[in-house]
């Protein structure tokens, strides 16, 4: 007879991690569909290009559509949006920036100050936690500091968005 313990003996174990909220996929999908447009230096793939993502990733539909929302949002944006992230770098170079920072802050500025459905509070702990999944060891700190300096200049008048 074996004498080994059991764990749980009742309990299935779980060897998923737990699957993000729609809301979390739908983001983490945005900022992988604008990495793979950033690699391509920006070259639209033509009216299909979301669609042609979405072939390639699967999502929940409502992660698809908030996804879309925020793709689209932040494609209408992006050069007011860049224009705020740039000077808010202080001392280091937009494009030496990794895509996947890069990016996160494109979705980050578009969430704080373009979507006004969206508490801003929100927007930042979720740019940071997707900064921790799929950035370097220092991305969260750098994408909270980032966007915190962003928020808070919108705030103080100095940007006029949203």
């Amino acid at each position: 007879m074996d004498s080994t313990p059991q764990k749980n003996p009742g309990r299935v174990e779980k060897d998923k991690k737990k699957r993000p909220s729609p809301r979390r996929d739908g983001r983490e999908a945005a900022v992988q569909f604008l990495f793979g447009r950033d690699l391509r230096g920006g070259i639209a793939l033509g009216k299909d290009e979301i669609t042609q993502f979405w072939e390639l990733r699967t999502a929940r539909s409502f992660a698809r559509d908030f996804a879309t929302e925020l793709i689209e949002g932040t494609l209408e944006n992006i050069g007011e949006i860049d224009a705020l992230i740039k000077p808010a770098l202080q001392n280091f170079s937009f494009y030496r920036l990794t895509p996947v920072d890069r990016n996160i802050l494109r979705l980050g500025v578009y969430e704080l100050l373009y979507a006004e459905h969206i508490p801003a509070s929100a927007a930042l702990n979720e740019a940071i936690e997707i900064a921790r999944r799929f950035g370097t060891e220092d991305s969260p700190a750098f994408v909270n500091g980032v966007l915190d300096r962003i928020l808070r200049e919108s705030r103080d008048g100095v940007s006029d968005v949203k």
